[in-house]
């Protein structure tokens, strides 16, 4: 077993999301994900807003703080994103469960240095947020001066998983009916 499969090991192969393009559309729909480093032996995770390329992570931040300072001494970061489907009520406790998607990207994390890549990254934050805006339509466009105080970072992507519970079969009326939002339940 290489490394790779060991990390991407899953004790429910039946959850296992097997297609690539499936993992990639969690990735670039998602809007929260978060950063796990470690500094000596302890665990830090960090929410951040993100754009997936296709073959990176691209954040931004400050250019100090813990997340750089973390990285430049343990390069080694995870990745999660993950959807909250419908709630699964059981007539037994222990069954009741929750509808999920999840991916975890594993690889190596550093400070984009190059110019060209911090717009490329910036813009594609930009572009991913607020789709319906365009730079010089819209807002002045990036430029070399809003590099300056701006920490572009980016995750290296090594290998990735994803996993899924789903139960379209689920009842969602009667005795076990699906819970729904309270803006539902006063319709």
């Amino acid at each position: 077993m290489t490394k790779s499969d060991s990390i991407t090991a899953m004790r429910r192969e039946d959850r296992r999301i097997a297609d690539t393009a499936e993992i990639h559309t969690l990735l670039a729909r998602a809007d929260l994900g978060f950063l796990a480093t470690v500094n000596g032996n302890q665990p830090f995770v960090t929410p951040y807003s993100f754009w997936f390329d296709g073959k990176h992570i691209y954040f931004h931040g400050a250019k100090r703080g813990q997340s750089k300072e973390i990285m430049q001494q343990n390069p080694r970061v995870c990745f999660t994103v993950a959807e909250r489907g419908r709630y699964l009520p059981a007539e037994r406790a222990m069954d009741f469960s929750v509808e999920y998607a999840s991916v975890m990207v594993f690889g190596t994390g550093r400070m984009v240095e190059s110019e060209t890549e911090q717009v490329y990254a910036l813009q594609g934050l930009m572009d991913k947020y607020f789709p319906h805006l365009k730079p010089e339509a819209d807002y002045d466009p990036i430029i070399k001066k809003d590099l300056r105080p701006t920490g572009v970072y980016a995750i290296d992507i090594e290998t990735m998983s994803g996993k899924r519970k789903a139960a379209p079969d689920h009842p969602t009326t009667g005795k076990l009916r699906a819970f729904f939002s309270l803006e539902e339940v006063m319709e």
